[in-house]
């Protein structure tokens, strides 16, 4: 069997926001950016990877999602709870930088953790946990 990942779904609130944040702040490259009823889809991904991209959506379009559910879905994205990534550099330090130099919202500064990894954590602007892991 021949799988692989391709794209990976992130809820945003705000299409300008996210595109600054994954373009500007982690340098993505945008592969894709349509507009469709008053809604923004982005899709983004890393430089040199062309086969994984990252969809920012608005939050609970799909049609079988009930008001409720697209009540609970924006609360959780406000609390940061709802969506979440896991990325890796060879330099963390410097990923670091970079994303306190472009406002990102900082949950953990880089640590070595006890079940051995080197990682830090941020939001991005819809509350989206981003971990990025060292390569070693």
């Amino acid at each position: 069997m021949d799988i692989s990942i391709h794209s990976s779904f992130l809820p945003h609130n705000d299409p300008a926001e996210s595109l600054a944040f994954y373009r500007d702040t982690l340098g993505f490259e945008v592969r894709n950016d349509v507009g469709y009823n008053g809604m923004h889809w982005i899709t983004v991904g890393p430089v040199g990877q062309p086969d994984v991209s990252i969809v920012l959506h608005p939050p609970a379009v799909d049609p079988g999602v009930t008001e409720e559910e697209r009540r609970t879905i924006v609360e959780m994205m406000a609390k940061g709870t709802y969506g979440g990534i896991l990325l890796a550099t060879k330099d963390l330090d410097s990923t670091f930088e970079r994303l306190q130099a472009g406002d990102a919202d900082v949950v953990q500064e880089p640590t070595e953790q006890p079940y051995g990894v080197r990682d830090c954590a941020v939001r991005d602007h819809a509350g989206n946990l981003i971990r990025i892991q060292e390569l070693r």
